[in-house]
């Protein structure tokens, strides 16, 4: 994908079957469901007792709870079976489920069509963990932020125009009812039928024996994800992300009524807009993050959905009354557009925020159990949004819908710093990704594909300037433990950054030998430790834009502790301020260009008997003639 937009992926048979499969899926969830609320928003339907408002929110409680049930179980299926034959399964179910809803709308039971979205989000479930488990089986390494981006923006863009479809089907009385259940039960046949042309996706546990038990099943999934921390706390991010979602998404066609005084076109715009921001935010993730899976954005898209969120509250604390406004009379009146830019740019720091997690979880868990983590995932998933429907029920009876939006996005602000705080990978990822991309536009090539995803491996690269690591470090997706000089180690603001990523501090043989010689010791317990490992054999900056030889150092440690070695280079950084140029003319260390472009590329991993002198020649040819 070299030189590539992700969209290349859309003229790919192993891509664009499944990408037009899930989006299918979620266009035809979104008519069904949309058009339920909207029944029971906007025609008064009641069930035990339940007001619209809660009966809403009850139902979208009802669809995520079969993810609760038997996403470990389903989980299961995914690694031991083909996931593209268990993707046309549950097609096939999609069909029987939507037979049923054209059912329930013909005879206008709220009951029967409260049952189908149970067995939806039980359709869903098993959709789920084949869906995440079969991107990293068709997609390369460096395709996996795109073609994320491109699900979650196609989800939540179907979500937009399935809710846009759901609402206006609906209101055509007196046969909107019928028009909806022809139009679900066709959507799904489609989506069958686009199933049956994604490629096959081999079981990555075949010999896994099934426990039936849904309960113990569960426990062992939640134990499995804990065992890996950036893989759980990533997953608590996107359960998060869910919790915060469900919240706003079940009360806007309340908070469209009562709040804004709007009428069901005023409730399908909302909903569009919010959409439309996650899917926006969605696509400039790869744009950003260079193709890579870049958790610097992370933390951007947290205080973006908490600012808005917070924004949104102030746009509109009051409530409007009942004034059925349609949707251009909303848009005309004072202070609309503050809340309808408030919606879209909620959803698009929330698409900042969850497609690098989803990317992170595909790549760094172990590939035999890919689908389990995926079902782990919608446990917990489907947990949290339980918990946001309850919540959401309980908490309306003390506070207005303006009132409970704050006080999410507020909470949003306390989770984000709890769980940076747990992994401060994050924060040091985003602090490194703003400064880098401040000031550079980064070219990297060749990293998602040579950098392993897990286990040892030792960066070799050229030595330009004092923030070659912050550079290296911002363009990798792993953690990387820099072996630096203890000087450059103490800078003012880098020097914070560098500790936090955990560099390793280190002194000439003369200067201080100690210090020497617990570098050396901690190199080799990163590297046993299973971490990755970046060192500048020149064992100094460049004074002449030139790369120097390669001292045996990097022989020393490959001796200790044979490990894989990636050759990496960097280009562009000579005439920047931060390396000796300016010294070496007699000028002031002052910016000179802005956004200049520089270049980061790694090639192919060499074996550990590798001289000195075969990583200089290495990463020589990756550098090319460009200082």
């Amino acid at each position: 994908m070299s030189g590539q937009s992700q969209f290349a992926l859309l003229q790919s048979r192993r891509f664009l079957p499944f990408f037009c499969t899930q989006a299918l899926g979620a266009f035809n969830d979104n008519v069904f469901k949309n058009a339920l609320i909207i029944l029971i928003a906007f025609q008064g339907a009641t069930l035990a007792g339940l007001a619209s408002t809660e009966l809403t929110i009850a139902a979208a409680g009802i669809f995520i709870l079969p993810f609760f049930l038997f996403s470990a179980t389903f989980g299961q299926l995914a690694d031991k079976y083909d996931k593209s034959r268990l993707i046309r399964a549950a097609k096939l179910l999609e069909i029987g489920v939507m037979g049923l809803a054209a059912l329930g709308f013909a005879l206008g039971s709220i009951e029967l069509l409260l049952g189908v979205l149970f067995l939806m989000g039980t359709q869903s479930t098993l959709f789920g963990p084949a869906k995440y488990g079969i991107l990293p089986q068709h997609l390369a390494p460096e395709e996996l932020v795109g073609g994320n981006g491109l699900i979650e923006s196609a989800t939540f863009l179907t979500i937009l125009l399935g809710t846009m479809t759901g609402g206006i089907l609906i209101a055509l009385q007196p046969s909107g009812p019928i028009i909806v259940s022809v139009s679900v039960v066709l959507i799904a046949v489609i989506g069958y039928l686009a199933s049956r042309a994604i490629p096959p996706a081999p079981p990555s546990a075949p010999d896994l024996a099934i426990n039936w038990n849904p309960l113990s099943e569960t426990w062992r999934n939640l134990r499995f994800l804990s065992g890996n921390r950036t893989v759980f706390l990533s997953v608590l991010g996107i359960s998060w992300f869910w919790f915060f979602g469900a919240t706003i998404l079940q009360v806007l066609p309340s908070y469209t009524k009562d709040i804004l005084g709007g009428s069901e076109q005023v409730a399908t715009l909302v909903l569009v807009l919010f959409s439309l921001g996650i899917g926006i935010g969605s696509l400039l993730c790869e744009k950003l993050s260079h193709r890579t899976v870049e958790i610097g954005l992370v933390p951007l898209g947290a205080a973006g959905m908490t600012l808005f969120g917070v924004d949104l509250y102030l746009a509109h604390p009051e409530a409007a009354g009942a004034l059925d406004l349609g949707a251009r009379a909303f848009a005309e009146r004072e202070g609309s557009w503050r809340v309808m830019l408030d919606l879209v740019l909620i959803g698009l720091f929330g698409g900042f925020f969850i497609v690098p997690l989803y990317a992170l979880v595909q790549q760094r868990a172990e590939r035999a159990h890919i689908s389990r983590v995926i079902a782990g995932n919608n446990i917990l998933n489907a947990a949290f949004m339980v918990v946001s429907a309850l919540l959401s029920i309980l908490l309306l009876k003390w506070l207005t819908i303006p009132e409970l939006l704050l006080a999410t996005a507020l909470l949003n602000a306390v989770v984000a710093v709890y769980i940076f705080s747990l992994v401060p990978e994050f924060a040091m990822r985003f602090v490194a990704w703003g400064l880098v991309n401040l000031l550079y536009r980064v070219e990297v090539r060749g990293v998602e594909r040579h950098v392993p995803d897990e286990g040892p491996a030792l960066l070799v690269c050229n030595h330009v300037s004092y923030v070659d690591a912050l550079v290296l470090g911002g363009s990798i997706p792993r953690p990387v433990r820099f072996v630096m000089y203890y000087k450059i180690h103490r800078i003012p603001l880098l020097g914070w950054l560098f500790r936090t990523a955990r560099t390793i501090p280190i002194a000439g043989a003369k200067e201080d030998p100690a210090l020497m010689e617990k570098a050396f010791e901690e190199v080799r317990s990163a590297l046993r430790a299973g971490e990755i490992v970046g060192i500048f054999p020149e064992g100094a900056l460049t004074r002449d834009g030139q790369i120097a030889p390669f001292r045996g150092g990097v022989e020393r440690i490959l001796a200790e502790t044979p490990v894989a070695v990636v050759p990496m280079a960097i280009t562009g950084l000579w005439e920047s301020m931060w390396s000796r140029r300016d010294s070496r003319l007699g000028r002031m260390r002052v910016p000179r260009r802005l956004r200049a472009h520089i270049g980061v590329v790694a090639g192919p991993a060499l074996p550990p008997t590798s001289s000195a002198a075969e990583l200089e020649e290495a990463v020589r040819a990756l550098r090319g003639d460009r200082a």
